[in-house]
């Protein structure tokens, strides 16, 4: 009788564990089918776009982290750079964000202040944009990634340049202020180091007018987008290639230095704060205010419903003095910053269409390494 019970039980043990197991089954199948019902991400580095009508392009975007992601690992995944996506999320762990936790994404950018020609590098968002020359009866192109820049005591300068040499597989020639530096920290450097996975100048370069200035590659990716240079501009490997592919000698570069911009999208002004530079002792208030009447009163502010259009002064508040590295707009009555990135389209975890990267970690960098970083080129 105890052997018939015993096997009526485990009869009824098995039937419950197969049938827990078909609902686990069942609940993870419906995860993934939910995961997969998102859309595909917009892109986040080559844009089209009207310039006599707007200055923004691209969109923010809003994804969920995965358990083995950090911000530095999602940031490359959609072309940004460290600052950017750290700034867009304030109250995430950099380096535990957590599986399940919305990560804004902010790939909207309002365009520098600058002529929309050749390259312009913006220091305050640490962001190159390309503008390649547009063919009659196009719209213009614009090609933008994120870019590291020089130190508080090495800073990147400022103004018009042009590139004069390219070149693929650099050698690496120290200047002597940097041998000083590398001495003086006990670290002394070779004359010149050969190309290799060594060469913090990574595989391609693009040398400028500027002497001793260049815009090139590194071999310490998460460095993009922190200023960790001996004022040089950094590139993640994969953008660098496909910039030095697109430009010729010749092409003129400018170096600008705007953390808050304005621009104008549809009937909306937007704007776009960054954090001020350590070492930038301009008053930023009086200058925005300046862009901002300029903006208005141009051509380009006169556009249909563009000049009936009245600041949202709380969230024009809100934006400047947080600086998110996000754009808004602010010609949008009672809406807040939070209401606006709560509409941010919600879209799968994933490397966009037409990414530079192809998603390939050869190595995972430490918090130490990653500040170490600027002690290269």
């Amino acid at each position: 009788m105890r052997d018939w019970w015993y096997g009526v039980m485990w009869l009824l043990g098995i039937l419950l564990l197969s049938g827990c197991q078909s609902f686990l089954s069942r609940l993870a199948d419906e995860s993934v089918s939910a995961v997969n019902t998102l859309p595909m991400p917009l892109a986040t580095h080559e844009f089209s776009f009207d310039p006599f009508r707007d200055d923004v392009i691209g969109s923010i975007q809003v994804v969920t982290a995965r358990h083995e992601d950090t911000l530095s690992d999602i940031a490359r995944r959609f072309n940004l750079g460290y600052e950017e996506i750290v700034n867009a999320n304030p109250d995430v762990d950099p380096w535990l964000p957590g599986a399940g936790t919305r990560i804004i994404i902010p790939t909207q950018f309002i365009l520098p202040d600058a002529p929309r020609e050749g390259i312009v590098i913006n220091l305050a968002a640490m962001r190159l944009f390309y503008f390649p020359k547009a063919e009659d009866g196009k719209l213009q192109k614009v090609i933008t990634h994120p870019v590291g820049i020089g130190r508080v005591q090495w800073k990147t300068p400022e103004g018009a340049t042009r590139i004069t040499v390219k070149d693929e597989n650099p050698v690496w020639r120290p200047t002597s202020s940097i041998h000083r530096e590398y001495a003086k920290n006990g670290n002394p450097l070779p004359a010149a180091v050969p190309p290799g996975p060594d060469n913090p100048m990574g595989t391609h370069v693009l040398r400028l007018a500027w002497p001793a200035y260049a815009i090139h590659g590194t071999n310490k990716p998460p460095s993009i987008g922190l200023r960790g240079s001996f004022g040089c501009i950094r590139m993640y490997p994969e953008d660098i290639i496909g910039l030095f592919n697109e430009v010729a000698i010749g092409t003129p570069v400018r170096v600008v230095n705007q953390p808050r911009m304005v621009g104008w999208r549809g009937s909306q002004l937007y704007i776009q704060v960054y954090p001020v530079l350590e070492d930038d002792q301009r008053n930023h208030d009086k200058l925005f205010v300046k862009s901002m009447r300029k903006t208005r009163s141009a051509l380009k502010g006169q556009i249909n419903a563009r000049p009936h259009q009245t600041l949202n002064e709380n969230l024009l508040n809100e934006v400047t003095y947080n600086p998110r590295s996000t754009a808004v707009p602010v010609t949008k009555t009672e809406l807040s910053l939070q209401r606006y990135l709560e509409q941010a389209l919600h879209v799968q975890n994933t490397l966009p269409f037409n990414a530079t990267w192809a998603e390939d970690f050869n190595k995972n960098f430490t918090t130490a390494e990653i500040q170490e970083s600027g002690q290269v080129q």
